[in-house]
């Protein structure tokens, strides 16, 4: 699909077409922040693709203050000032993630990268080390069942994703999500990766 770009984002944000949206934070990915230890409050955290930025709401509200919520369409990131008006602007960023540049210690993946056209994996796998720090962590959770073929969300396999994020990343595991909602039960896998020292 080559019209995977920011207008198409925006228009199903603008039309309301945003079946990937629950409304608030996953279980998975609450279970993943609430096993972050308390020194991680000191942590540069990036959570990309992020749309209407419920990790970002729930990191913020534990008191974790260095958290950047990025997306390539400007709606959610305006509902989301909306939403929680002392979350600092310079915080949210309208951008392609892909000409993002910085440093980041931790990066959480939640429904980013089965938005992405495929034939960009490798492009976001490359793209994610070098936005982390040395010691950086990519954390997240990934569709481990085929999907659409034509359209997002592009879902794939566990051995495909150890082969891909392998290549550059040390991996720390993928181990079935057990913490999925109902509706993704079985679907999804839990995965952890760090950059290479």
């Amino acid at each position: 699909m080559d019209n995977l770009n920011a207008q198409y984002w925006q228009q199903r944000y603008r039309d309301g077409y945003t079946g990937w949206d629950i409304g608030h934070i996953s279980g998975a990915m609450r279970h993943i922040i609430d096993q972050l230890p308390e020194e991680a409050k000191d942590l540069q955290i990036l959570v990309p693709g992020g749309g209407n930025g419920y990790e970002v709401a729930y990191l913020w509200s534990k008191g974790f203050k260095n958290v950047w919520l990025l997306d390539w369409a400007l709606a959610p990131l305006e509902e989301f000032q909306n939403r929680y008006p002392d979350f600092p602007p310079s915080q949210l960023i309208h951008l392609d993630f892909f000409a993002l540049t910085g440093e980041y210690d931790l990066i959480l993946e939640q429904t980013f990268f089965c938005a992405l056209n495929p034939d960009k994996r490798k492009d976001y796998v490359r793209k994610m080390n070098s936005l982390l720090s040395m010691e950086g962590i990519l954390r997240g959770v990934l569709f481990q069942v085929p999907m659409f073929p034509d359209r997002p969300p592009f879902g794939g396999s566990v051995e495909e994703y150890r082969t891909l994020f392998g290549e550059i990343f040390e991996v720390v595991y993928f181990q079935d999500c057990a913490y999925s909602e109902p509706a993704r039960l079985g679907t999804e896998v839990e995965f952890k990766v760090r950059r290479k020292k």
